[in-house]
């Protein structure tokens, strides 16, 4: 059985190969990525493992429960605990330290769309890694505004030449230059 079917969509026909995301109860066809996209992500992936350790679970595109009609992949997430803690269930925002997109292509979406997601499900810190721009967009405090719309109090931004810490794990920080493409 696809996960699809667990979602209440047992018409759609996905095959496990379709890379779709559930936002808002809607499935979202996730967009190719390209070389800059997967080289950022995979050497962002391997520091925060050697980085990580034991402390937590560095997972790569995984799957993290938001809410019950939002379940999304986002290219890294560090969650609480081993990797064996989510045999029964993926990672729900309370075991989330970090989320983290690397966005080109999708940048607008992930800064507008996923960002506010990601606030109203009360993730702590969500990076985007801006390929675009050529930086690091550290997002933190979520909240709700007086019109109902969901996002972060605080933007800071990181560039490719500095270091930032991990949050939750004060002592640990992520070089950028080893991160973004050369």
């Amino acid at each position: 059985m696809l996960r699809i079917e667990m979602w209440g969509f047992s018409r759609v026909q996905l095959t496990e190969d379709d890379r779709v995301e559930l936002i808002r109860g809607e499935l979202i066809q996730m967009v190719a990525k390209g070389t800059s996209h997967s080289v950022c992500n995979t050497k962002l992936w391997r520091e925060l493992d050697r980085l990580v350790g034991d402390r937590g679970v560095v997972r790569g595109q995984e799957p993290i429960i938001l809410s019950n009609d939002s379940e999304l992949e986002p290219d890294v997430a560090i969650a609480w605990g081993q990797a064996d803690d989510y045999l029964s269930n993926h990672p729900y925002p309370k075991d989330i330290l970090l989320v983290i997109e690397v966005s080109d292509s999708t940048l607008e979406y992930d800064q507008t769309v996923k960002l506010s997601l990601y606030s109203e499900n009360q993730i702590q810190d969500y990076w985007i890694v801006n390929l675009v721009a050529g930086q690091l967009e550290c997002y933190t405090q979520p909240y709700q505004d007086t019109q109902r719309n969901f996002g972060y109090r605080v933007k800071r931004v990181v560039l490719p030449n500095e270091t930032v810490t991990i949050p939750g794990l004060g002592d640990l920080c992520l070089e950028l230059s080893r991160v973004f493409p050369a």
